[in-house]
């Protein structure tokens, strides 16, 4: 984006999408960059730091990836402190700052030909999105594609047109809530107790982003059903004030989080007992 990394480029929000009561996706447009370097430029699990004047900085997952039409590319941002509090203030034609996109992404080349199981919590779909969109849109490339996809409740669920255009393109997409509740029909449970040998049967690689608590009991219970941790991808999170590896505060025992990740495979995953 711009050659000074710590200058936000300008991009103005041209679409407001509500997934649910806490959480927006916003199509927003960088009013200032070749739509080309756009797509070049972001991948697949990488995020960028968004910032409102007089509101702080934030990073943000990308929820979709800029096209070689357009500079447009979404953010799913829920509501969680001053910067996700003053985003859902905004409204359409209102500009924000973006610089980035910074991290580690997806290797979308090493999927080919594989058939991967996208396991989600809650707003942990954001980072997955694009991966899923990937294999929906060259499904012929890919085995058994699914997506087992937990939340509190119904009400939490993002992207639910979308789950439907990707059953229709042939994944396999199983919701849970945590708990019954009325004029629900689908399943019931954590994400972790629908991980049996029946789920993960013919599925060879394993793509997890959620809360920090829910991706360490989803690898450890993984490795129970006998998958190996290079078959194992995940996507954290984790507090920063730079993005860029300078700051320090996204510090998870030896690993930034900004730089050597947040895409991480499991063999080189940081020590998880601190998400």
């Amino acid at each position: 984006m711009n050659d000074n990394f710590y200058v936000p480029q300008q991009a103005i929000i041209s679409e407001i999408i509500v997934e649910n009561s806490v959480v927006n996706t916003y199509r927003v447009v960088l009013t200032d960059l070749d739509s080309s370097s756009a797509m070049q430029t972001m991948l697949a699990g990488q995020f960028v730091m968004v910032s409102v004047p007089h509101c702080g900085e934030a990073p943000i997952s990308l929820s979709s990836l800029a096209t070689p039409e357009s500079a447009t590319f979404n953010l799913t941002v829920r509501k969680s402190g001053q910067l996700t509090d003053s985003l859902h203030e905004l409204c359409c034609g209102d500009t924000i700052g973006v610089r980035g996109p910074y991290g580690q992404p997806f290797d979308l080349h090493e999927m080919v030909g594989k058939s991967p199981l996208f396991i989600a919590g809650g707003i942990g779909i954001a980072p997955l999105r694009p991966v899923i969109e990937h294999c929906s849109d060259n499904r012929s490339s890919f085995g058994k594609v699914a997506l087992l996809y937990g939340c509190k409740n119904a009400t939490e669920f993002c992207f639910k047109n979308d789950l439907n255009r990707w059953q229709q393109a042939g994944i396999t997409c199983q919701l849970t809530v945590d708990q019954a509740e009325q004029d629900w029909a689908g399943e019931v449970g954590l994400v972790t107790h629908h991980l049996t040998a029946q789920t993960i049967a013919n599925h060879d690689q394993f793509y997890v982003c959620g809360p920090g608590v829910m991706i360490r009991f989803v690898i450890e219970r993984l490795e129970q059903l006998g998958v190996k941790r290079e078959q194992i991808v995940t996507t954290l999170e984790r507090h920063m004030k730079c993005g860029v590896g300078v700051c320090g505060h996204c510090h998870l025992e030896e690993k930034l989080v900004c730089v050597d990740g947040p895409v991480f495979r499991g063999t080189n995953l940081p020590k998880l007992t601190k998400l």
